[in-house]
């Protein structure tokens, strides 16, 4: 009968890692035939099926095991962050969509603001709350993501450039639309694409093409259509009425061109300015910190204090965030693109407001040719200039 014997080997190689090894040795065998079938005699237990030896001291199995945790966040998360991103920065037309976003947020907020409206606030105290949660909510974001709250040092004077002319823009847009009807003011504010636009060919040397004039020029007429009757008739109701703001109306005629102008200035800084900080956020936080002490000023200085109900302060609550993430995603899309293409974009608030009003019935018959005509033009401008994609000299 055979004999056999075990024993048991300990090896350290390289790298200080302990191995076991069992092997298995028939004492019968020639001693000649010994050495050449030990490479086959020799079986270690812990490599069958050609599996890779391990010790205590590997992290092999642990890091599997996270890896496998991660791939399931991952995809569990997968498609909100990809849209995100996809919006962001990975598509050519990121900054041509975050414009529609932010566009498209701005329409929100206009009909958060009719629906919710439960009692009149002040326009600077509204202000005032708006800027304090752009302050507070790009305060956590930069915080968050370790950016410098004041952006580079190189870039500090564009920035407060961007906060000053920003306000400047905002004290006088207050202001008119305070003195002047509602529809004029609307217009006034429209024109802020067409003075970007300029702003940008001066101060930024970007090429105006033809198209892009075309766009902007197609996009404004159909605002036009849309509130021309509606101006035509306050205008004559200004006639008729001795004391209605008449002896005031040319002042705040030209308030509101300043601010269409200094508006417009203002876009070009926020693109110049985030790109010297390369992040958007940055110049958001630098308008809600200069906005947010000088609108407190105006709100106890011009007008009396309205402590707001719970209702009211919860609707301002929401359009304040609102106004942050519409805030961010302006800033983003000049960033990434031409003023030209990226503010024509700012047109879809107008059709937006102009479809929800002829889907809930409140268009009067007479206006209705006009609405329809308007939205056609915006829809027809808006179409091309996201057909035509980004802007090819785009830096």
């Amino acid at each position: 009968m055979a004999s056999s014997s075990s024993s048991m080997e300990t090896r350290i190689p390289d790298g200080d890692h302990l191995a076991l090894e069992l092997t298995v040795r028939d004492l019968d065998s020639p001693a000649s035939d010994k050495a050449a079938s030990s490479a086959d005699e020799i079986i270690p237990l812990l490599i069958q099926n050609q599996r890779p030896r391990f010790n205590i001291f590997s992290s092999q199995t642990r890091r599997k095991s996270r890896e496998q945790v991660f791939k399931v966040t991952e995809t569990e998360i997968l498609p909100v962050t990809q849209f995100s991103s996809w919006i962001w920065s990975e598509s050519r037309y990121s900054g041509l969509l975050c414009m529609a976003l932010s566009s498209t947020l701005y329409f929100i907020m206009e009909l958060v603001s009719n629906t919710f409206s439960v009692e009149p606030i002040p326009l600077f105290e509204t202000a005032f709350l708006r800027c304090t949660m752009i302050s507070i909510l790009s305060y956590l974001w930069l915080k968050r993501i370790g950016q410098p709250v004041f952006g580079p040092a190189h870039a500090r004077k564009l920035l407060v450039s961007r906060a000053l002319v920003g306000y400047l823009s905002l004290f006088c847009f207050i202001f008119s639309i305070q003195m002047l009807p509602l529809f004029q003011a609307i217009v006034l504010s429209f024109v802020n694409p067409v003075m970007a636009s300029i702003a940008a060919r001066v101060f930024l040397h970007e090429k105006l093409k033809i198209t892009d004039i075309g766009g902007l020029a197609c996009s404004f007429f159909g605002v036009l259509f849309i509130f021309g009757p509606t101006l035509t008739v306050q205008v004559g109701s200004e006639g008729n009425s001795e004391n209605l703001k008449g002896n005031h109306h040319i002042y705040a005629v030209l308030l509101g061109l300043v601010s269409s102008i200094t508006g417009g200035i203002s876009y070009c800084l926020i693109k110049a300015a985030a790109k010297a900080s390369e992040h958007p956020v940055i110049t958001v936080f630098a308008f809600g910190s200069v906005a947010c002490p000088t609108a407190a000023i105006c709100m106890f200085s011009l007008e009396s204090f309205v402590l707001p109900g719970f209702e009211t302060l919860i609707s301002m609550i929401v359009l304040g965030l609102l106004a942050f993430c519409a805030e961010v995603l302006l800033a983003r899309g000049l960033q990434l693109e031409k003023i030209s293409k990226a503010t024509n974009v700012l047109y879809i608030e107008v059709v937006l407001s102009q479809l929800w009003i002829l889907w809930t019935g409140k268009a009067t018959s007479p206006s209705l040719f006009s609405r329809l005509v308007g939205s056609l033009f915006i829809l027809v401008s808006v179409s091309y200039t996201i057909y035509m994609g980004p802007a090819k000299d785009t830096e």
